[in-house]
């Protein structure tokens, strides 16, 4: 979607990264109005060149006055570099909207997903909070039934691809199923188990009560987008051989009732929402068909045969896309429009 008026001075923080790459390819497709675009990474990275819009951009290292004059800094580089670079963005002037998981659960930065919390843009103190991959497309979908029926419970299994952890896991994935293929044994360094033919539960780094980050960051985030500090959630975070594209099982307890037609209604009519749900002639959202894809796809609609009242489904959602890159422009678009960037 472009965005009429004043142009910006954009910069991409992260940008030889696997989400620093899709977000030169959203602003490009979005037709974002930029003035001037700065890629930034570390010192390594320096030098190299990136792709826009046809056209090569070096990298330049990141440091304390990368921001002088930049109106719109996007972050895809990590925790420790959003901590120590985006409130030096931010007092440069500079509207951060960060992709690491560093300010999330700030209660004084903003966590917007636009399809479903934009009234929190305007409440910004220089930083804006992309979130989660998963914590995102979940959010989307819920929304719609949350603003119908209320929520009261959420029950959600992930199928996250190689891509959600970098670079390194996509490559070593194809690598691992080329050995595979030739009757070799594939080597593992990216992950903490070969992930080709094989589905990890883990991978994440370990919190109390047997949880790991990435389901604890599900659980918190979602709450949060969707103003529900009380919502029942509960998540189990898996790792699969699929290069783009996450899947989530999601089961849910609605605080009226709601079956599954109705859902599917509400579905069909919500923004970022594509309903794809005809399992009969095996139509239903897959990696495959979803990869390079905007909206968050839903089907396998169906009630909840344990819980009357409950609905089961299953979404897909590309998490370069809606889950990283796009989200955080659409953030920006959206800041734009309400005046605050």
């Amino acid at each position: 979607m472009a965005v009429s008026g004043r142009r910006f001075n954009v910069a991409v923080v992260g940008a030889t990264g696997v989400v620093g790459s899709e977000f030169f390819r959203v602003l490009a497709q979005r037709r974002f109005p930029i003035a001037q675009l700065s890629a930034l990474a570390s010192g390594r990275s320096a030098g190299r060149a990136v792709e826009f819009e046809g056209s090569q951009l070096e990298v330049r290292e990141l440091d304390q006055s990368s921001f002088d004059g930049i109106d719109l800094a996007l972050f895809s580089a990590g925790a420790e570099i959003s901590r120590t670079f985006a409130p030096v963005a931010a007092a440069a002037g500079a509207l951060v909207v960060d992709n690491s998981s560093a300010f999330r659960l700030d209660p004084g930065v903003p966590l917007v997903v636009p399809e479903v919390n934009p009234e929190d843009i305007p409440t910004h103190q220089g930083i804006i909070a992309n979130p989660n991959c998963c914590a995102i497309p979940l959010s989307v979908a819920l929304h719609p039934l949350q603003r119908r029926a209320g929520l009261e419970r959420v029950v959600v299994a992930t199928y996250q691809a190689a891509s959600g952890a970098g670079a390194a896991l996509v490559e070593e994935l194809a690598e691992q199923t080329r050995a595979l293929a030739a009757g070799d044994h594939p080597a593992v360094h990216a992950y903490p188990h070969q992930l080709a033919h094989n589905v990890v539960p883990g991978g994440w780094p370990m919190e109390e009560g047997g949880y790991n980050e990435e389901e604890m960051k599900l659980v918190l985030e979602t709450r949060k987008i969707l103003h529900q500090a009380d919502l029942r959630v509960v998540a189990t975070c898996v790792r699969v051989p699929v290069p783009i594209a996450h899947g989530e099982a999601v089961f849910l307890e609605t605080a009226s009732p709601l079956g599954a037609a109705e859902a599917r209604r509400e579905w069909e009519a919500a923004p970022g929402v594509v309903v794809l749900d005809d399992p009969r002639a095996q139509v239903y959202p897959t990696p495959q068909n979803v990869a390079g894809r905007d909206e968050v796809f839903v089907g396998r609609i169906r009630d909840d045969l344990s819980n009357p009242g409950g609905i089961a489904f299953w979404l897909v959602s590309d998490n370069l896309r809606k889950g990283a890159a796009l989200n955080a422009v659409q953030i920006a678009e959206e800041a734009i429009r309400l005046g605050v960037l």
